[in-house]
């Protein structure tokens, strides 16, 4: 079965375009098409190539065309808005709908029911989205900490949200609890998931709170910008991602070279007096060793 490329596939166009109800249910029975919701299919040859964000972004587009009431929301307004998220659940598409009461859960919906003024409502890709701003805060107001603050940091770096836009948001939002404390603590300087689970992991370990992305200099010899700046302690924090040499390579530079590079900063850094801990994904499932490295590199 053919068509134009696009991946979601809503029964009513399939019809459009000359296929019939017999052609679908073979596709289906045949799992050529998988059904995203009754009505919208998508093929499995797609789906197979979407990651798990991709994929509820598809899902989110196929209820949003059955409930056009709804505002999407939440978790999903923010795969809409292209904001990071981390460790949230993404089996159900949230919406909401601007009404006092007549919020359900199903096994793919989850629908809030809030005030909903028209200025926290954009349109992306044809659908009604709560702003970002609003929700960063719905985020902020209803999954774990450190999810909200991936989610809001990635979201003041790439400009979707300021501080201020985030400052009135909650202002409208007054009373939902724990969204101002996880507001208060994002930032924008951030430049990853890592390095946002890294500040919090920083922030629950009490340890003194670091300065994001600083440039580090030995005397008037600038040596580089560092991940994280402990200025009592005159120690550098350094998040190794998976991508973080391949991401950064300048033209012609292989990633041996950029690995080499980065070692003899680190020997500039750690010449000039600053003490160096270093960590990766591996050792954030471990918060004990990021700790135990941060200290020994305070020492």
């Amino acid at each position: 079965m053919e068509f134009d490329g696009t991946p979601l596939v809503f029964r009513s166009d399939a019809l459009g375009r000359g296929f019939t109800d017999h052609e679908l249910r073979a596709a289906r029975r045949s799992r050529e098409l998988l059904a995203v919701r009754p009505g919208a299919y998508v093929r499995a040859a797609d789906l197979a190539r979407l990651d798990s964000v991709a994929q509820h972004r598809l899902a989110v587009l196929a209820a949003a065309s059955a409930c056009p009431d709804a505002v999407v929301s939440h978790v999903s307004a923010a795969v809409l808005h292209g904001i990071a998220v981390w460790a949230v659940p993404l089996r159900r598409v949230h919406s909401t709908l601007d009404r006092a009461s007549g919020g359900k859960i199903t096994t793919r919906r989850h629908v809030h029911v809030a005030r909903l003024p028209a200025e926290v409502i954009v349109v992306v890709d044809g659908v009604p989205v709560t702003a970002p701003a609003r929700t960063i805060v719905d985020l902020a107001r209803t999954t774990p900490f450190e999810s909200a603050v991936v989610s809001g940091d990635n979201a003041l770096a790439t400009g979707l949200v300021t501080p201020e836009d985030l400052e009135d948001a909650l202002v409208r939002c007054r009373g939902r609890r724990g969204a101002a404390r996880a507001a208060a603590f994002m930032d924008g300087r951030s430049e990853s998931v890592g390095e946002s689970r890294s500040r919090v992991l920083i922030h629950r370990a009490r340890l003194p709170a670091p300065e994001p992305q600083r440039d580090l200099f030995d005397g008037d010899s600038w040596i580089g910008r560092v991940d994280f700046w402990f200025e009592g302690e005159r120690a550098v924090g350094e998040f190794d991602g998976l991508g973080k040499y391949a991401e950064h390579l300048r033209p012609g530079q292989t990633t041996e070279q950029a690995v080499i590079e980065e070692k003899l900063r680190e020997d500039r850094i750690r010449t000039a007096g600053y003490g160096v801990a270093r960590w990766g994904w591996r050792e954030l499932s471990t918060p004990e060793e990021v700790v135990r490295r941060l200290r020994r590199a305070f020492g």
